[in-house]
């Protein structure tokens, strides 16, 4: 399950991320994508940094230590022979993207 922090992006943020990635738009707010943990950073995806292999990703720890990173994609694929590409970065901490299991909700009345 991924984790359930937020992060509000500050405007100075939002506006070097814009010039950093070339988007049109910055979400004004960031859910962590690591899986579900208790302490430590955290990581949110701005955008796509620009150049191939890399993303721009809000870090924070706590509610002071926030800033942008460009970090390079994560290149590890699930096994199969149509395996999804792990949507982290390089020497994330826990379990690829893949490998997180959401919870099932019943659909039926």
């Amino acid at each position: 399950m991924r984790c359930t922090q937020w992060r509000q992006v500050l405007l100075d943020l939002a506006q070097e991320a814009l010039v950093r990635s070339a988007a049109e738009y910055v979400d004004r707010a960031v859910q962590c994508q690591l899986s579900s943990h208790d302490d430590g950073e955290h990581y949110g995806l701005l955008n796509d940094a620009g150049e191939y292999g890399t993303a721009l990703w809000l870090r924070w720890l706590g509610r002071t230590e926030v800033e942008s990173v460009v970090l390079t994609d994560c290149p590890v694929v699930a096994p199969g022979p149509d395996g999804d590409g792990c949507g982290l970065f390089t020497d994330h901490t826990e379990q690829h993207t893949w490998e997180d299991t959401l919870e099932e909700v019943s659909c039926a009345s």
